[in-house]
C-alpha cells in the first residue's frame, strides 16, 4: 500500500458498489468534489508535505494519509514524538471535513496513545466522519502501523468557514 513515490495529486480512491444510474452518477459527483477538494488544500500545505505525508484515499467525510516515521521525527526516548502523531491524525481529519467542499477548520482535538511509533515504521491515519452538522462536524480518527497495531485515537471537531476550498465551477 506504501509507495514512495506517491504525491498528493494522486489518489487511490476507495471503491464502492451503488444500485441504479442515479445513486452511482452522485456517488461519482461526490467523489470526485472529494478528491478536488482535498487535492486543492493539500497543494497548498507545505507542513503536512515536508513530513512525507500522502494521501492514500478520499470519499466525502473519509480520508486515509500515510508516513513513514524519518530519524528526524524521534525523540529522546528513540520513538515517535507525539506531535508527529497528532500532526499525522489532524491531516487526515483537515482531509475529511473539508471533502464536502466548504472550508473547515479544526475547533478541538484530542488524542490518546496505545502504544509508540517507531522509526521506520509506516504510519496510516483514517479519518471517519461521525456526525456533519450546518455549522460543524465531529470526526474520529485511527493510526495503525504497518502491521496493523493500533498506536493511537483522536477526535476532531471542525467548525465550518462557509466557504468553498475550490469554485465548482473551474474545472
Amino acid at each position: 500500500m506504501y509507495d514512495n513515490n506517491r504525491t498528493f495529486g494522486q489518489l487511490i480512491v476507495l471503491r464502492t458498489h451503488n444500485i441504479g444510474d442515479k445513486m452511482e452518477n452522485e456517488t461519482t459527483k461526490s467523489k470526485e468534489t472529494a478528491r478536488k477538494a482535498v487535492e486543492t488544500m493539500l497543494n497548498a500545505d507545505k507542513a503536512s508535505a515536508a513530513m512525507g505525508m500522502e494521501l492514500i484515499a478520499v470519499t466525502s467525510g473519509h480520508a486515509s494519509v500515510s508516513m513513514k516515521v524519518r530519524s528526524d521525527m524521534v525523540n529522546g526516548h528513540d520513538i515517535a514524538h507525539g506531535g508527529i502523531l497528532f500532526m499525522l491524525a489532524d491531516t487526515a481529519f483537515a482531509c475529511a471535513c473539508n471533502s464536502h467542499n466548504i472550508v473547515n477548520v479544526a475547533a478541538s482535538c484530542q488524542i490518546n496513545f496505545m502504544r509508540p511509533a517507531l522509526c521506520g515504521d509506516h504510519l496510516t491515519a483514517t479519518a471517519k466522519e461521525v456526525n456533519l452538522g450546518r455549522r460543524s462536524g465531529v470526526y474520529d480518527v485511527s493510526i495503525h502501523n504497518q502491521h496493523e497495531k493500533l498506536l493511537a485515537v483522536f477526535r476532531g471537531n471542525s467548525v465550518s468557514l462557509n466557504k468553498p476550498v475550490f469554485d465548482e465551477g473551474t474545472k
